[in-house]
């Protein structure tokens, strides 16, 4: 028997404007029409699944490429992937992509004067197990400079890559790490609402730590799940 889905919520509150003022480029890219929305169909919420046998356990440490260890800081992130009922997602591609510990990216675009790493390219993936847990070794990221206001800097942070159980369950997000001192002035951490914008600050997580090797920090993360919406006006379709 084919059981339909269930009704989805309106999660509008969870999420930052298309258009944010503070945020330069949502200026350029932010659209100025209202949005069409579109029927949900049965493969949109049922498939594809994403298989796994192609990601290597060694894709989770972002701290041994090339020649040797990278610089920094060492830290362990981890955390689980549910979804909106709580439920565990279990093997689901994670990613994750940062700046190094000067503050960054391997990238032709970024060439800002922070040195780069040889030893790291700050990118990364893993599959969730069975109880929907993820673990990356990586270094923790510096923050850099971005142009979009006056001494305008990036709190540090890792970009996460999440593909679900279906594209309704497709997120990308940024994870935060506690008190960090940027975050008064920087609009993309900001545009998230009150109240919402706290579930991307990551908790430092003593009991994770490995002694004498890395500080741990969880960040459990929430997809769109069976009762959260993929429409901005909430109404059934």
């Amino acid at each position: 028997m084919l059981h339909l889905p269930a009704r989805y919520v309106d999660d509008r509150d969870a999420n930052p404007p298309l258009a944010f003022p503070e945020y330069g480029t949502t200026r350029l890219r932010a659209p100025r029409n209202d949005l069409v929305l579109l029927p949900q169909r049965m493969g949109e919420l049922s498939g594809p699944v994403f298989c796994g046998s192609a990601v290597t356990e060694s894709e989770a440490d972002l701290t041994l490429v090339g020649s040797g260890e990278a610089i920094g800081q060492r830290i362990i992130v981890h955390g689980r992937v549910l979804d909106s009922d709580g439920k565990p997602v279990p093997e689901t591609l994670v990613e994750v992509w940062q700046a190094n510990a000067a503050g960054r990216y391997r990238h032709k675009n970024d060439s800002w004067p922070a040195p780069l790493d040889p030893n790291f390219n700050g990118v990364g993936r893993c599959v969730t197990d069975e109880h929907g847990r993820y673990r990356f070794l990586t270094i923790k990221p510096g923050a850099y400079p971005w142009g979009n206001h006056h001494n305008a800097w990036r709190p540090a942070h890792i970009h996460f890559s999440l593909f679900g159980r279906a594209y309704t369950e497709r997120l990308i997000t940024q994870m935060y790490f506690p008190d960090d001192p940027f975050y008064f002035q920087d609009p993309i951490f900001n545009a998230a609402p009150a109240g919402a914008r706290e579930r991307m600050i990551s908790v430092f997580d003593y009991d994770a730590t490995e002694s004498d090797w890395a500080p741990a920090f969880k960040f459990d993360i929430v997809l769109r799940g069976r009762n959260a919406t993929p429409f901005e006006n909430g109404q059934e379709h």
